[in-house]
């Protein structure tokens, strides 16, 4: 198959092995990609993976082509809709089911429909995502839906108090359901360091500290138990270095940039996010779902395109990473999404994935 990118990375080596196809990209060395995509009928990124009734299902966000010129904010991410996927198992091949919720059936939302997330309770699912509301301020709301294929139907009003992006639900071992959320520069987090949405300019960069001042938190709630609100005022969750003390904003190598994800083993919450610009899935461990964490690694190295957004799952012994990056298209904004093994060691830490190298 050919294909033309025109981001490309660094050559490495490979840190995880497993089986890549070779492409040839035009202009530019052969490239070997660690997966390859798990769909092609339509672009999706943003992988939110969840095993429900035995079977894997993915929900995505739903790429399509713009006219919006591409920008710091991520206005060309002009996404209307979405569609669910499911596997039997990581080796059955992919099923589409179809659009399940559109931007026109969700009364306060205007555009930008971004990366969502699912969870279940008593029977019933529920799909978290953000949009811009008539004020183009990103709002999160919620839809449900007797199954997990959908489809859903939104509640008339985002969750009250929500802002910025990126929703993660996780389900505590004891039946407690988180959400997670926030991205900076156009997910807007960097807005509402007051508490309410500040904005002093038109830059993404605008409202974000000093880099020598601790980096803006993601955000975390318990939910209600209907599931439709925030059950708690929302919380900052701290992300400290090796030595105790929180990371900077200016550390762009470990800082908290979109992307939040949960996901436990043994007493253990591990808590990974993308560092944005620099294009990394870091993680970070603590021994509660508040945290603090402190920074351990890098799980996802830089994937081909700008962005790098995932999610972490168990389906049955193995756990896998599911994630994205623009092997189809070669374009930021037109993803393809992808999964691959992903290995805790012995003692604690993630093996280190190299999604992309070049020959």
């Amino acid at each position: 198959m050919m294909v033309l990118f025109s981001h490309c990375q660094t050559k490495t080596s490979y840190e995880q092995t497993t089986s890549g196809d070779t492409t040839k990209t035009a202009g530019q060395d052969s490239v070997q990609y660690l997966s390859e995509p798990l769909s092609t009928d339509h672009f999706t990124a943003d992988p939110s993976a969840h095993v429900f009734e035995g079977n894997i299902y993915v929900y995505p966000s739903h790429d399509v082509e713009t006219t919006v010129k591409e920008d710091d904010s991520g206005a060309h991410f002009n996404m209307m809709d979405y569609h669910v996927y499911s596997m039997e198992s990581p080796e059955s091949a992919i099923r589409d089911h179809g659009k399940v919720l559109d931007i026109k059936d969700v009364p306060w939302a205007k555009r930008q429909m971004w990366a969502p997330d699912a969870a279940e309770k008593d029977g019933n699912y529920y799909l978290y995502f953000p949009a811009k509301d008539r004020e183009d301020i990103f709002r999160l709301g919620v839809a449900v839906a007797d199954n997990p294929t959908g489809p859903f139907k939104a509640q008339p009003e985002p969750i009250k108090d929500s802002f910025s992006i990126d929703p993660a639900v996780f389900e505590d071992t004891d039946g407690t359901h988180y959400i997670y959320w926030g991205g900076i520069w156009g997910g807007q987090l960097q807005k509402w360091r007051t508490g309410k949405y500040l904005s002093t300019g038109d830059s993404p960069f605008a409202d974000e500290p000093a880099d020598d001042e601790p980096a803006i938190a993601p955000q975390v709630a318990k939910l209600s138990d209907d599931m439709l609100q925030f059950g708690e005022a929302p919380k900052d969750i701290l992300i400290l270095d090796q030595e105790g003390e929180p990371i900077k904003a200016g550390d762009h190598e470990k800082r908290f940039f979109e992307a939040a994800w949960l996901h436990k083993l043994g007493e253990t919450y591990y808590f990974s996010y993308s560092t944005g610009d620099t294009h990394n899935i870091a993680y970070a461990t603590g021994d509660n779902p508040y945290g603090p964490f402190t920074y351990q690694g890098v799980i996802l190295k830089p994937v081909q395109g700008w962005t790098n957004h995932h999610s972490i799952v168990k389906v049955e012994d193995q756990w896998y990473i599911f994630y994205h990056d623009t092997q189809l298209s070669g374009k930021t904004h037109l993803r393809n999404i992808k999964m691959a093994k992903l290995t805790h060691k012995p003692d604690g830490t993630i093996a280190t994935i190299t999604p992309v190298e070049e020959l």
